[in-house]
């Protein structure tokens, strides 16, 4: 068994596919769209693992969570750059167009090297090595 894909609501579709695909090298497939319910998705693809499907739909409610405090659920995923360079280049460079960086760049207790930002909607997203 493996993990298919995670799917985030948005209220931009566009520019959370922008982010994803500029920043982490993220292929979209073509936009779905259904018009019975008037829901939009993109499914991206990225070099290995899971695939995230982006969707966008009328009458979702907002998240509720706070960005710096953490709550019960699902509250993050991980996107693996490769090396503890390639951390901490591309956390500089998100914080160079104001990116909003959560979590410096660091070895945690259990080994990883990561940094924590989050994407244009509030989500948060490891950068790991």
């Amino acid at each position: 068994m493996f993990i298919e894909h995670l799917a985030i609501w948005c209220t931009d579709l566009e520019k959370m596919k922008t982010f994803y695909c500029s920043w982490f090298n993220a292929t979209a497939n073509t936009k779905y769209f259904n018009p019975v319910k008037n829901f939009s998705s993109y499914f991206l693809s990225f070099e290995k693992g899971p695939r995230l499907e982006l969707m966008e739909m009328p009458g979702i409610s907002n998240n509720l969570n706070d960005l710096l405090k953490q709550y019960k659920g699902l509250i993050h995923f991980a996107v693996s750059v490769g090396s503890a360079e390639e951390v901490n280049r591309l956390t500089e460079a998100m914080r160079a167009k104001g990116i909003t960086i959560l979590g410096e760049p660091r070895f945690t207790g259990d080994g990883y090297y990561e940094s924590v930002v989050a994407d244009p909607e509030g989500n948060r997203i490891e950068i790991t090595a």
